[in-house]
């Protein structure tokens, strides 16, 4: 089951890319979608792989 810490952060995300790309082009808005998920996919791979500092981990 779904956790709050799960679902508010992806509507608050889904809310803010919409808000942030009502001026844009189709393309520009699919362009901005995959730099933002592939820099997810990066920082948590990054944090899987043990590479992220431990001050920073909970």
């Amino acid at each position: 089951m779904l956790s709050l810490e799960v679902i508010v952060p992806v509507l608050m995300s889904c809310a803010l890319l919409w808000w942030v790309s009502r001026g844009m082009s189709w393309s520009i808005r699919l362009i901005v979608v995959a730099v933002t998920l592939a820099v997810i996919i990066v920082l948590v791979a990054v944090e899987q792989a043990g590479y992220w500092p431990e001050q920073w981990r909970r």
